[in-house]
């Protein structure tokens, strides 16, 4: 299973990376790796202007991305068509590996677009209780705040529902947004 490093996710220095390791870059700039980076456009459920999107996928073209990672993707039929339009833009840009995150399970006609698809992208709380259903083996699994004892379970349970590829992690994507303390404007 390839293992895709979501940015708030990062590998641990001793990790060996390889070809089936991804990392996605949320800002062009400044490479820190040589291996395979994908470059993080959000869609934002499918409300972002096309050419906000499409400057996006220049400025990941000019950083030398191998790929794109379309989060926040949407995921029924209506927003088919944008996300098909910047999945064969971002092609004749030459970015051939993309990556559409939903997190859930996508309409039937976004298979047709020959891109992978992360159709899970949430806590290990709800990871465990989910049906998978409208999955396909091959699929993306994103799941974060694993309990660091129950990491390796996690794995394996993304192995035994097919996850193709994706990360079990005890990092959370949610930063708090209190910045209290000495000196701040309340104290």
């Amino acid at each position: 299973m390839k293992t895709l490093f979501p940015p708030y996710a990062h590998p641990a220095p001793e990790l060996a990376l390889d070809t089936e390791t991804w990392l996605i870059r949320d800002l062009p700039g400044e490479r820190r790796t040589l291996h395979q980076s994908l470059g993080r456009i959000d869609l934002d459920w499918g409300s972002r202007s096309l050419a906000d999107v499409l400057a996006d996928v220049d400025a990941w073209r000019e950083d030398g991305v191998e790929g794109l990672f379309l989060d926040r993707a949407p995921a029924g039929s209506g927003g088919v068509g944008p996300v098909a339009l910047t999945v064969r833009l971002a092609a004749r840009r030459g970015l051939h590996r993309v990556v559409l995150n939903p997190g859930v399970p996508t309409h039937p006609l976004y298979r047709d677009l020959g891109v992978r698809i992360c159709v899970f992208d949430g806590p290990w709380s709800a990871y465990q209780s989910w049906d998978g259903d409208g999955v396909r083996p091959g699929d993306g699994h994103l799941v974060h705040g694993v309990p660091a004892s129950l990491l390796t379970a996690a794995r394996r349970l993304m192995g035994r529902r097919g996850a193709g590829f994706g990360l079990a992690t005890d990092a959370s994507p949610y930063v708090s947004a209190f910045a209290g303390g000495a000196g701040s404007v309340d104290s």
